[in-house]
């Protein structure tokens, strides 16, 4: 049975180039064979290998839009939810998992697949608290369509109470409608972390200390800035400034 992995790409915050770096860092991590789905608005410019499906404007999604048209939060990550769609692959074979595209791959990522089957595994919340409260991180989520139907369901039969219990974000979904089923298990919290939060010093040492890679994560992620690319050089914010990360070019 191979790896399934799925990424999302909508609009131009992210060029093919990152999707096909992507790929090719999911290859270099993984001993199994593999196929690699895009789901996305413009594949142009993809390499041959990468699996791609087209993003369009679902009934579902045109129900959410409709239902909440002022919704900023979400506007794109709700767009998520059609990766849960049963029928999105009907050849697909076992579970898959739905990365960001704004990830590093650090480690092998096999381990991803055999760890509690049969359940939705997303990271742990990477804050301790936040205004938009939620039981796991969005950034990688592993499901199998063919048990895990519900993520798909459940906001397509409950759309406005589910739209507004969500607060837009997908995260907040995703995790709380697999709790509520009985299905959510949380990776090690080592397994997958983030950037600003594990790998850079707190304030202030930040500003002398450079950052490093948790010795076990197999993902770092970089939801907002620095990105990779720039976290590799540096990156000025005042006191929540980064230090250069050359490990990070390892990676790229």
């Amino acid at each position: 049975m191979p790896q399934n992995f799925i990424c999302v790409k909508w609009g131009t915050l992210y060029p093919c180039s990152e999707v096909n770096a992507l790929f090719t860092a999911i290859k270099r991590h993984t001993k199994e064979k593999t196929r690699f789905f895009c789901l996305t608005d413009d594949a142009e410019g993809l390499e041959d290998w990468i699996e791609t499906l087209p993003l369009v404007e679902t009934p579902l999604q045109k129900r959410i839009a409709s239902a909440q048209p002022t919704l900023k939060r979400g506007a794109g990550a709700l767009r998520k939810i059609s990766v849960f769609d049963p029928d999105l692959i009907p050849d697909l074979e076992g579970p898959i998992i739905c990365l960001d595209i704004d990830i590093l791959v650090t480690g092998s990522l096999d381990a991803l697949f055999d760890f509690a089957p049969e359940q939705v595994c997303m990271p742990p919340p990477f804050k301790a608290k936040s205004h938009i409260e939620t039981k796991g991180e969005g950034s990688v989520i592993r499901f199998d369509p063919k048990l895990h139907g519900f993520l798909y369901h459940d906001i397509a039969n409950n759309l406005e109470e589910t739209l507004a219990f969500s607060m837009g974000s997908e995260q907040r979904y995703t995790s709380f409608t697999s709790d509520r089923h009985g299905a959510l298990t949380n990776f090690p919290a080592d397994w997958i972390v983030s950037f600003l939060r594990h790998c850079r010093a707190k304030v202030p040492l930040n500003l002398f200390m450079a950052p490093q890679k948790p010795a076990n994560a197999k993902i770092v992620c970089f939801p907002s800035k620095p990105k990779a690319h720039e976290a590799v050089h540096g990156h000025s914010a005042g006191l929540k400034s980064t230090r250069p990360a050359p490990w990070i070019q390892d990676y790229l």
